[in-house]
């Protein structure tokens, strides 16, 4: 498959700039992944879509304000970092707007409350190594960071610098485990108000982490996306969760993903087995096992769905890793119709925009 054929052309006005108000008010596309039906409707529908018969599972990871403004010790130089992954300790991969300009061993003040030296770099991701780290770093970061908005919201926006909004708008209202430098953005149409009534209904909810980096938002750069190469991101499925969501798809629940990055968590903690009764299309038993660690799968068509069985998912950026997700999970053509439909009726797209409902 080329990357050529994950292209389309959206009219800028339909990228959105700021969440919809309350959250639960944004537009949903249904889509009916065999028969490619489409419907409009609500997020706040929700409630008359789901049953006591699905699972709904949600990624719990927080956004922190990973993006700093920084100076060279003895030098004006100002530079722009974004912080993308914890390495280990107090060391963190970064995109460093003009960091081919800066030479090892120097190092970044960021205000009077935090410093990083650089140490290395590898292609474009240079590692700095911070004076905090953990929760120390954490409650820097809050106190001078900024919230890193995607590029082309700022840009949509004409702005440099996040707005105070953000700071709650940019993050699901279960956000609990620090890590992410990009939001899950399917999560962030849920209300408590929202939540609660699905449960009370029957819903089953459950919650994994994976901390999102900001490599999701890298374009497929490849010609034939075979030869792509994704970025890898930790994440965590505990026991109780592993043991609730495998009794749940044994007694022939529906495992609705919420967000491209809880179907990541599910398909690589899917794991072949003769020991659970749970069977994909294909007959292979396998289950959901408890783990952590870094996961880089990367699905795209013909890619076989393990435990997955309906997802919720925001619009998502042209020639994109997830783009090629959704379309392994409901197939190119269906994808195709839906963001055409969407555009012809102007839902809004991206982070901050509107969403599916995909099975």
């Amino acid at each position: 498959m080329k990357t050529s054929e994950l292209d389309y052309n959206l009219p800028s006005e339909l990228v959105a700039t700021a969440p919809a108000e309350p959250r639960d008010s944004a537009r949903l596309l249904l889509l009916d992944k065999l028969s490619g039906e489409l419907t409009d409707s609500y997020f706040s529908e929700l409630i008359g879509l789901l049953g006591s018969n699905d699972v709904l599972v949600l990624n719990n990871s927080k956004v922190i304000p990973a993006r700093l403004f920084g100076n060279v010790v003895g030098n004006v130089r100002s530079h722009e970092v974004l912080l993308v992954k914890n390495e280990k300790g107090a060391i963190w991969e970064c995109w460093i707007r003009n960091g081919r300009k800066l030479k090892v061993g120097e190092t970044l003040i960021f205000g009077n409350k935090l410093s990083a030296e650089y140490i290395r770099r590898e292609e474009d991701i240079f590692f700095l190594e911070f004076s905090k780290s953990g929760s120390d770093l954490y409650a820097a970061l809050h106190q001078i960071g900024e919230m890193p908005i995607p590029p082309y919201i700022l840009k949509a926006r004409g702005e440099k610098h996040d707005e105070p909004i953000d700071n709650e708008e940019y993050q699901t209202v279960y956000a609990k485990t620090e890590g992410s430098v990009a939001a899950p953005t399917a999560g962030l149409h849920f209300t408590d108000e929202l939540l609660a009534n699905l449960s009370k209904k029957g819903v089953q909810i459950e919650y994994i982490t994976l901390h999102v980096g900001l490599g999701t938002f890298q374009p497929v750069e490849s010609e034939n996306i075979e030869d792509f190469r994704i970025h890898s991101e930790y994440y965590e499925v505990t026991p109780e969760v592993a043991t609730r969501l495998n009794l749940a798809k044994m007694s022939g629940k529906r495992i609705v993903a919420v967000g491209t990055t809880t179907v990541r968590v599910l398909e690589s903690a899917a794991t072949k087995t003769d020991a659970c009764g749970i069977q994909n299309p294909g007959g292979i038993r396998f289950a959901l096992l408890p783990k952590s660690g870094e996961t880089s799968i990367y699905i795209y068509p013909g890619y076989e769905y393990k435990f997955v069985d309906a997802m919720i998912t925001n619009f998502h950026l042209p020639k994109s890793s997830l783009l090629l997700l959704v379309s392994a999970f409901a197939g190119t053509e269906n994808i195709r119709e839906a963001y055409n439909h969407a555009i012809e009726r102007k839902y809004r797209f991206y982070s901050y925009g509107d969403a599916m409902l995909i099975g």
